[in-house]
């Protein structure tokens, strides 16, 4: 568990987020980042930890039911553009594709806050 729930970070010239140090070791074995929902602050990101993705996420997205509209949305919301992150083990970046960035709105300053189980990501300017 994390022991920071906010964090604000500008993005370098190659689209890499560096982490802070406090949540390193919850992103250790890998994440996953997605589109996120349209809320208060507009389009967001989401970063799933793995282990969270592989456990709670899956599972929520599987059904037995091949017409529940409910879940079929989940998982086109989720898994379009879908990519999978590792951090460098110097700074602890990770790189965020420029299409999930273009989506989200974000172009340099970012605000990551702990929602749950996973990183809410959202650009800086929609936040003020």
């Amino acid at each position: 568990m994390s022991k920071i729930d906010y964090f604000e970070r500008k993005l370098d010239d190659k689209n890499r987020l560096t982490l802070p140090a406090e949540i390193r070791d919850e992103l250790e074995n890998g994440a996953f980042v997605t589109r996120g929902v349209t809320g208060v602050y507009g389009k967001s990101l989401h970063l799933y930890p793995r282990e969270v993705w592989d456990k709670d996420v899956e599972s929520r997205l599987q059904s037995d039911d091949i017409f529940d509209e409910r879940i079929a949305e989940l998982n086109v919301q989720l898994r379009m553009g879908k990519t999978e992150v590792n951090p460098d083990e110097k700074q602890g970046r990770i790189r965020l594709e420029q299409h999930l960035l273009d989506y989200a709105g974000i172009k340099r300053d970012l605000v990551a806050v702990k929602a749950g189980k996973y990183w809410r990501i959202m650009a800086k300017e929609a936040t003020m």
